[in-house]
């Protein structure tokens, strides 16, 4: 979908993704849940952030089918494959032995319904001030700028500590 979408919703579904990564590492440090084989990785397993972003992108991509196309017999099996796909590469993650079960199942709810929460936040309180007034743009594009570069350089900060 982030292909051949070029606009406002789309930069938000990314931004989204990139809260929805910032969020898991939150809970993550608060969670802090042993990983089921402790040598493969030594951060915190719980809840498993491939499982969170895999399924805020399941949601955003449903989502974005059903408005597109509307709610038909097409766009239920293209849903149903979608989140087929999505549980196929979560469960990859147990069947790897970075993650619990439990681990991947928060995951993906977590992401899921963040997701949810975050296109509901647009459709009712953003879209609306996006359209009628320039400033929100202008803010909202230089806001999402500065924070990927400042989500960067601390990432950056944080990884070269270890």
């Amino acid at each position: 979908m982030f292909v051949w979408r070029h606009d406002i919703e789309t930069l938000w579904a990314i931004c989204g993704g990139v809260v929805n990564a910032c969020l898991s590492t939150v809970l993550k440090g608060i969670l802090n849940h042993e990983r089921p084989v402790l040598t493969l990785r030594s951060d915190p397993g719980m809840p498993s952030s491939h499982a969170q972003s895999i399924f805020y992108t399941v949601a955003f991509c449903i989502i974005s089918t059903v408005e597109y196309f509307g709610c038909n017999g097409i766009t239920a099996v293209t849903s149903v494959f979608i989140i087929a796909m999505g549980s196929y590469f979560s469960w990859l993650r147990v069947s790897q032995r970075f993650h619990t079960l439990n681990q991947v199942a928060v995951g993906a709810v977590l992401g899921f319904c963040f997701s949810i929460f975050w296109f509901w936040l647009w459709d009712a309180l953003l879209i609306k001030a996006f359209i009628a007034h320039f400033w929100v743009r202008v803010v909202g594009a230089a806001g999402s700028c500065v924070g990927f570069l400042l989500y960067v350089v601390w990432k950056w900060a944080h990884d070269n500590k270890h």
